[in-house]
């Protein structure tokens, strides 16, 4: 793993979206642990470490629609940079069934030692991209797992998160993917909403237009299927702004 915690994407790219990647890695710098958390390789390639297929979706996504992208560089499991600084679940010591060796007994010197080298880096490029465009807008791209251990399948393709705070683009974006016929969860599987999030960072608090979209990692674990989605989503995306007229 490089120094730089993160990857920026076509950076003088005119469009006004910035597309965000928080969870596209699984690595470990060798400083934590030796490069290991202490769980098992197969429990790395899972949706706990990184949200699987998602970087290549970004990547795709962006030169899509000409518009930049910043991607993280370091496994959600080292440090959550989609999580405010005061969150407790910024180190997860325990995961969808899996025990983190390595977040277990972490103080609050690792906690900052983290926080230094990878969260914060990450947050100051994004915020200093975001700034490079007057009128910014900010599209979050997630995944997620049809199946949580222990609980009922997820049934949608798509799901659509916004804020509670700024409804401006969400609702249209449930609808427009609605009507492509995609099954779309409005807010699921997860609330739009989380107080110190990337979107509540560099979006709401700046009253920039956005939108987080989770795509079900099955339908985006290859490259062909990232393609495919980046060619659904792109028009979409585009002409939901457009109708805004923001």
């Amino acid at each position: 793993m490089t120094d730089q915690p993160f990857t920026i994407l076509g950076a003088d790219r005119p469009s006004r979206w910035l597309i965000t990647c928080d969870h596209a890695t699984n690595r470990v710098p060798d400083w934590v642990g030796g490069g290991d958390l202490g769980i098992a390789p197969g429990d790395m390639a899972r949706h706990i470490a990184f949200d699987v297929g998602a970087a290549g979706l970004t990547d795709r996504l962006a030169r899509r629609m000409d518009a930049p992208a910043i991607l993280s560089d370091f496994s959600r499991l080292v440090i959550d940079p989609n999580r405010g600084e005061d969150d407790p679940t910024l180190l997860m010591r325990l995961y969808d069934g899996t025990v983190i060796p390595a977040n277990r007994h972490a103080d609050q010197a690792e906690r900052e030692r983290r926080l230094e080298r990878l969260h914060r880096p990450y947050h100051r490029a994004l915020a200093a991209l975001a700034d490079r465009h007057p009128a910014r807008c900010i599209c979050a791209i997630h995944s997620f797992t049809p199946q949580l251990r222990g609980r009922p399948p997820r049934p949608w393709q798509v799901g659509i998160l916004y804020s509670h705070a700024d409804a401006r683009l969400g609702p249209a974006m449930v609808a427009a993917c609605r009507d492509k016929g995609w099954v779309t969860g409005e807010n699921q599987p997860y609330d739009g909403h989380l107080q110190g999030d990337s979107i509540d960072r560099h979006a709401l608090s700046h009253g920039r237009p956005n939108m987080l979209i989770e795509l079900r990692n099955d339908l985006i674990a290859t490259p062909e299927g990232q393609a495919e989605w980046a060619d659904r989503l792109a028009p979409v995306i585009a002409r939901v702004l457009a109708d805004s007229g923001l």
